[in-house]
């Protein structure tokens, strides 16, 4: 019992510092809830192949960008460390890609690749977050969005990733909501925590509607 208590004591410690985009809750369901998001900088790296080595090969490249393989935007000042932030996110794009033939490479033959992101700490504009060295991290300003969110626990491996995105379909489907672009799996927490503390959550951007951002929080 008392080795259990240190995991959860590590696994609440390790995330209770960490800064995360802020948002509304504007709406809830027994499923879900919709929020709205304000701007935000992320930072983020396209991979191919599957969704471990993306996850991991993504989730280095962009630590490498933060822990100072970067370019100060102040004149003769070293790299800067960028702190930390939580969702890790993972959404699935299509490349236009022409398709080869051995079947080892069926997964990516059919264009399939993943985006990896870190959201950027929020004292940061794009005139003053330092510049990365590494091309394949790419800075981008997200504008204000609204998005119905699915909360779950547990590790995600690739299969659970896509079933919750599934899932996750046939609810905003039920309910009618009209949405963009693809699904995208946010997980906040380091391997090490527990799966019962783990917070993941899927989002998915809603098409803007008359009277959203007012419906009553119940």
């Amino acid at each position: 019992m008392m080795g259990i208590g240190i995991w959860m004591l590590v696994g609440a410690i390790s995330v209770a510092n960490i800064e995360t985009p802020p948002y509304e809750v504007v709406h809830k369901e027994k499923d879900y809830e919709v929020r709205t998001y304000a701007p935000q900088i992320v930072a983020e790296v396209t991979m191919d192949g599957e969704y471990r080595d993306a996850m991991s090969g993504g989730f280095r490249t962009l630590a490498d960008f933060i822990f100072g393989n970067n370019k100060n935007r102040s004149a003769g000042k070293a790299p800067q460390e960028i702190a930390m932030t939580a969702p890790v996110l993972e959404r699935k794009t299509t490349s236009a890609k022409i398709a080869m033939t051995a079947p080892v490479l069926e997964r990516m033959d059919r264009g399939e690749t993943r985006v990896i992101a870190f959201v950027m700490p929020r004292q940061y504009t794009m005139d003053t977050i330092p510049t990365p060295n590494n091309p394949k991290v790419q800075l981008r300003q997200v504008p204000p969005k609204t998005y119905a969110v699915l909360r779950f626990s547990g590790w995600v491996g690739a299969s659970k990733a896509e079933q919750k995105k599934m899932e996750f379909a046939k609810i905003l489907d039920r309910d009618q909501l009209q949405t963009i672009g693809p699904p995208i799996l946010a997980q906040y927490n380091p391997p090490w925590t527990p799966p019962f503390m783990r917070r993941n959550e899927i989002l998915v951007e809603l098409a803007p509607r008359p009277g959203l951002e007012s419906l009553p929080t119940h």
